[in-house]
């Protein structure tokens, strides 16, 4: 995988080169210009595909595992109509689950978050107001976020959270140095279903289940019908296949609280 490290060193590299070679001939200022512009490009790619682990390290699956196990998990909630629906779900199929829950959701709704837990599923972490501009935040302010969340959560049931998910998948320097400060493991995916987009949920499904096999994790938004709908097909495939759902954690053998 690229990283920020890399990529910025060999433009700086290329940069003095095209500078001392412009002493012994004629070097165009457009090379400079091309140099830049791939430089950024590369950032902005890196920045806003997870999977790229470009400015951190993200856990996206686990393909060397002998279990059967695939990790579905859920992004923005809890929510007072879906979530409840994606836990019967969850519960008629014995499936466990990953939620990785919004701090204000979490003030609005705690008793489908202590239901969460109850019934054997994971808590992570996805910022605590999941704000659009959460990319341009500060080390300070990021921290501030997913100590929020953290202390929220904590408050609440006693668990003290080491798993978070980015926001929009969105990472950069100051996520990295905040990921570090606060000692958490950022958790991405490998199938990514674009359940909040206008796909129908046959194309979703489709999504999900072209390549889907063991050690795969599934990105879900427990926001929506369209989605509760898809989870109940996705939970009779994986039965099918002699697939089964687990928490995060147990598929990676991290630790998932402190």
């Amino acid at each position: 995988m690229l990283r920020r490290n890399v990529i910025n060193a060999t433009a700086v590299i290329v940069l003095v080169a095209l500078a001392i070679s412009s002493f012994f001939t004629n070097i165009s200022w457009w090379s400079f210009v091309l140099v830049g512009f791939i430089w950024f490009l590369m950032t902005l790619f890196g920045s806003f595909f997870i999977r790229w682990n470009y400015h951190l390290t993200s856990l996206h699956a686990n393909k060397k595992t002998r279990q059967p196990h695939v990790a579905i998990t859920f992004d923005d909630g809890p929510h007072q109509e879906f979530t409840p629906k994606v836990l019967d779900l969850l519960k008629k199929h014995n499936a466990k689950a990953t939620f990785f829950c919004i701090g204000q959701q979490v003030e609005r709704r705690p008793e489908i978050l202590k239901r969460i837990l109850a019934e054997g599923h994971l808590l992570g972490n996805h910022t605590y107001s999941h704000s659009k501009s959460f990319g341009f935040f500060s080390t300070e302010k990021v921290i501030s976020e997913m100590g929020s969340t953290i202390q929220l959560i904590k408050d609440l049931t006693g668990k003290e959270m080491l798993l978070y998910r980015p926001a929009f998948a969105v990472t950069n320097p100051m996520i990295e140095r905040a990921v570090k400060h606060l000692k958490v493991t950022s958790i991405g995916w490998n199938v990514r279903s674009l359940d909040t987009t206008a796909r129908s949920e046959k194309m979703i499904l489709k999504r999900i289940l072209r390549k889907l096999s063991k050690g795969d994790i599934i990105l879900l938004h427990d926001t929506s019908q369209k989605t509760v709908n898809v989870l109940e097909q996705l939970l009779l495939f994986l039965k099918e296949k002699n697939l089964e759902s687990v928490t995060v954690d147990q598929l990676l053998q991290i630790k998932p609280y402190a």
